[in-house]
Parts: C-alpha cells; sequence; structure tokens
C-alpha cells in the first residue's frame, strides 16, 4: 500500500465570471503539474454538485518531499499568487493514506 502524504482543498469562488478565469488558471497548472510533477500520483480538480462557485481539489503525492517539491514549482507559485483575484475563502484538509483499493493497493 502507498503511504502517500495528500490534502482535500476546497474553494469558494466569487461570482460566476470568477469560477471562469479561475477555471483558465486550474487549467495552466495542471498542464505543469503533468510535466514537471513524477511525484504527484493525483491532483483531481472537481466541480460541486449545486454549488457552480466551488471547486473541490484532491492531490496525493508520494510522499511530503513531493508535495514539498510541488510547492517551489513555478506553475504552483504562479497558481498561488492568481487565485486570491477569484476566491473569497477557502479550506485545506491535509490526509495520510490509510488504505487503499483499485490504483493505490
Amino acid at each position: 500500500m502507498t503511504s502517500g502524504f495528500g490534502l482535500i482543498v476546497r474553494f469558494n469562488l466569487r461570482d460566476a465570471e470568477a469560477a471562469e478565469a479561475f477555471d483558465s488558471l486550474v487549467e495552466e497548472t495542471l498542464q505543469g503539474v503533468r510535466a514537471h510533477e513524477p511525484g504527484t500520483l493525483s491532483y483531481v480538480v472537481h466541480t460541486v454538485a449545486d454549488e457552480p462557485n466551488s471547486r473541490l481539489f484532491y492531490e496525493l503525492y508520494a510522499d511530503r518531499a513531493a508535495f514539498d517539491q510541488h510547492e517551489q514549482q513555478a506553475h504552483t507559485r504562479h497558481f498561488l499568487a492568481e487565485r486570491e483575484k477569484y476566491v473569497t475563502d477557502f479550506e485545506v484538509t491535509f490526509v495520510q493514506s490509510q488504505g487503499a483499493a483499485g490504483v493505490w493497493k
């Protein structure tokens, strides 16, 4: 079983226009994650049913060091700096794998 390090982040966005711009920023960030982060096991962005101005991120890293590398990437630093334009608030929950099925066996 993997001993991955992860987090779940909920972003609440200002309005529909902010949500559209935030989604574009997220797509840029995803491209950077795909190209430069082998230690990022999963970086999934979800919309929230019946809450069009909310987004939920699920991020799983091989270990804490992989997360720390993610935080230092130029695309991540850009996302962190720019997101403030669109976000009213956010909540981060750090998680540690305890058990898994499927691809995380």
